[in-house]
């Protein structure tokens, strides 16, 4: 179970990294959108996993790839902003937060959009716990 603390950072550190990441999204990627949707961190606050929205989706990989390759540079511009709240800075893991994409399949599911998973289960994609 989260404790206060941990939801309280997880809070700080989401709107602050929606500032830097929409920041990093004006300079350089017109009509693209980043949202921050959730971040959990570790019960020892070392750990932050953090999860993206990205739109268009098609660009989701990509964009994930260079968000990863710059986390050095969005950790510091964070701890910059966070000093006054955090004394360390949780390293932070980024991933794809697809469930808005599963929910979508499953509405198409129930409109009968597609295919009936209830008569091919093996069209549903297996999915991860997290």
């Amino acid at each position: 179970m989260e404790t206060n603390r941990q939801k309280k950072i997880a809070g700080v550190l989401q709107k602050d990294l929606v500032d830097v990441l929409q920041h990093a999204a004006q300079d350089g990627m017109k009509g693209i959108i980043i949202s921050v949707t959730k971040v959990n961190v570790t019960s020892d606050l070392s750990d932050a996993k953090v999860y993206l929205s990205i739109f268009p989706t098609e660009k989701g990989a990509e964009l994930l790839e260079g968000i990863k390759s710059n986390t050095p540079l969005i950790r510091h511009e964070l701890a910059k902003r966070t000093k006054n709240q955090l004394r360390r800075m949780p390293e932070l893991s980024f991933y794809i937060d697809d469930s808005l994409d599963y929910i979508e399949g499953i509405d198409k599911s129930l409109k009968g959009n597609v295919e009936n998973p209830i008569k091919n289960p093996d069209i549903l994609s297996k999915r991860q716990k997290r």
